[in-house]
């Protein structure tokens, strides 16, 4: 049996072309193109338990870069909410560096809001971005004023933890 590394080179071999020319259709950017067919392949010797060599690779290959184009769509918006909601000087001063940070720690913050429970969630945002108060947080989600407070507390907790554990 080949080992994972030589499979993968295989169907490098076989299909990075055909792959490059179809992510080159769908990003209208060759070097966007070939950045995520290394990314593909990259993401196959990763998978080091799975089985490599799959019945349709083209299929396969498709599938694997069709959901690396949806998550570098995501983080293209991502970075161009975190830009267009920086004032004006601050994006000037702005290095790749840190815009790549602060990307990272919203995407972080996504995934902790996204294992909230939906009512936790729900108050976090309506005190955050909807400025409301305790009392009408309550009565919006059907809960007691002072469980909206605690939902929202838990949630600044948890926001807490991500931004200052290591």
């Amino acid at each position: 049996m080949a080992s994972a590394a030589a499979e993968v080179a295989t169907l490098y071999a076989d299909h990075g072309e055909w792959l490059r020319s179809w992510l080159g259709r769908r990003t209208r950017c060759p070097h966007r193109a070939v950045d995520l067919v290394h990314d593909t392949f990259c993401r196959l010797l990763e998978q080091q338990d799975a089985a490599v060599t799959p019945r349709d690779p083209r299929s396969y290959l498709a599938t694997v870069a069709r959901r690396l184009l949806i998550d570098d769509a995501r983080r293209r918006k991502l970075e161009l909410a975190y830009l267009a909601a920086c004032p004006a000087e601050i994006v000037d001063s702005l290095t790749p560096e840190r815009v790549l940070a602060a990307v990272d720690m919203l995407e972080e913050v996504l995934r902790l809001m996204a294992g909230m429970t939906d009512t936790v969630r729900a108050a976090f945002l309506l005190r955050r971005l909807g400025e409301m108060t305790y009392a009408d947080i309550g009565e919006r989600l059907g809960i007691s004023e002072r469980t909206a407070k605690r939902h929202v507390a838990r949630a600044y907790a948890d926001c807490y933890t991500l931004a200052y554990s290591d």
